[in-house]
Formats: structure tokens, sequence, C-alpha cells
């Protein structure tokens, strides 16, 4: 059994379970967090069943049973794939609510963002540590109908960023593992429970469903076993830049 650790969100379905199959079947230890439970029977794989959008939760609950496997030996290395996230609230920008703005923010920004300094502030100086955000090109383009995603999204990657800064920062502390790195990664159309959602809602209510049933009848969605591959590989990587951003098969 190798010396690696991770913890991945979302793992009940999608990019996040295909993840953690692929890195357990490659010896590390995984931590999977998710609300249902995960699909994955393997003596490396242990599953935290918790929602993430529970942000004021957040902290003591990841303190007693996520922080006790982090610190239950010395890690070679430790890594944190945030991929969890919401996809909905498909609709023009008018008719979004306050409320169902602020669940999306708390499960697709507020949660990842607190999570990558809580994973760093748990990894020894002298150890690995690699995180991926999870992103999607809606992240840098605009797409019509999608404002509370694409926004959630801009937001991560940009935390991201600054925080990729602040390590690099010479006024910050000496205690920063040494291999830290960031990855905003976009894993491109892929075939997912969102994807599903998308093309099934009413043009009514969503005026451009007809690019994500497009995606579908002209063959562009990728599996997720496809983008997990090019996670673990990151995750596995060694001498990488501070932060990498990529799409799905760019080099």
């Amino acid at each position: 059994m190798r010396n690696l650790i991770a913890l991945v969100t979302g793992t009940s379905s999608g990019i996040g379970a295909a993840v953690a199959r692929q890195l357990v079947d490659r010896g590390w230890h995984v931590v999977g967090i998710s609300r249902r439970t995960a699909a994955i029977d393997h003596p490396s794989y242990s599953h935290v069943a918790f929602d993430l959008a529970d942000v004021r939760a957040l902290p003591a609950a990841f303190e007693a049973a996520v922080a006790p496997k982090l610190t239950a030996q010395r890690w070679e290395r430790v890594a944190l794939v945030n991929n969890a996230a919401r996809a909905d609230l498909l609709m023009p920008l008018e008719r979004l609510q306050p409320s169902d703005l602020l669940d999306m923010l708390a499960l697709n920004t507020v949660a990842p963002i607190w999570l990558m300094g809580f994973v760093e502030r748990l990894t020894p100086k002298d150890s690995v540590l690699r995180i991926v955000n999870v992103s999607t090109g809606g992240a840098v383009t605009a797409f019509p109908g999608l404002a509370a995603y694409c926004s959630s999204k801009a937001a991560l990657r940009m935390a991201g960023q600054v925080f990729a800064a602040e390590l690099d920062s010479p006024a910050r502390p000496a205690r920063t593992p040494a291999g830290a790195a960031i990855f905003s990664y976009q894993p491109g159309t892929v075939d997912t429970p969102m994807q599903t959602a998308a093309r099934s809602e009413d043009p009514a209510v969503f005026p451009w469903s007809q690019i994500f049933r497009d995606f579908h009848s002209r063959g562009m969605l990728v599996p997720p076993e496809k983008p997990a591959a090019e996670i673990v590989a990151f995750l596995e990587s060694d001498s990488v830049p501070r932060l990498t951003e990529r799409r799905l098969g760019a080099s």
C-alpha cells in the first residue's frame, strides 16, 4: 500500500466516483465525501456522508470525521479533489432567487475554498500537496442561462489563483508544504447526471436547453473515466508549476 491519501468530494457519481475508483486501484487511500452513499467497495476507500452545502456545519464535521484520517500518519502525498458541484438553476438571470443563489454558491464556491485551506493546514511541510479544482468552460466563457453556475465556478477559479499567489508570496509563513500545487481543470462535456438534467429542461424554462441536447445527439459527451485519468495523473505528478490550468486533452 502506497503512503498516499486523497480527499475527493462528490464520489457518489460521475467524475468523483471515477477518480476515487482509479485512485484506490493505484494504491491510494481515499476519503470520499458526498450526501449519497458511493458504490465503491474497496478496503482503501472510506466514505463520509455530508452535505457540503451546509457550510456552517462544515468545520466541525470535518475536524471530527476527516482531520483524524489526514493526521493518522505522516503521508508522503496528500491530495484534494474539489469535484462536488451543482449545475442546476438553468434559467434567465432575472428569474434567479437570492436563496437559491446562496445554496449554489455554498456548494460550488464556499465549501471548496474552505477545503483548500483545511487540507493545506493539515499537510506536513515536507509532504507533497496536490489540489484539483474541477472547473468548467463556463468559468471563463459566458453561457446564456447559466449565470449561477458560471459565476460560482469563476469564483472558485479565482480563489485557486489567489491561493497559488499566497503560497508563492515571500510574506507567507515558511510552513507551506514544499510540493504544494493547484490544478484548475476543465473536464469538457462529460456524460454525467448534470448533462442529463440540462438537456431534459423544458425550453419554456431554459430556452438554451437545445445546446445540451446537441452535445448528446452529436456524440460529444466523454465518459467520466477520461477526465478522471487526467486528474489522477496530476495528483501523481512531480515538478509541476504552483498553478496549472488546462482543458481535457490539452497539453
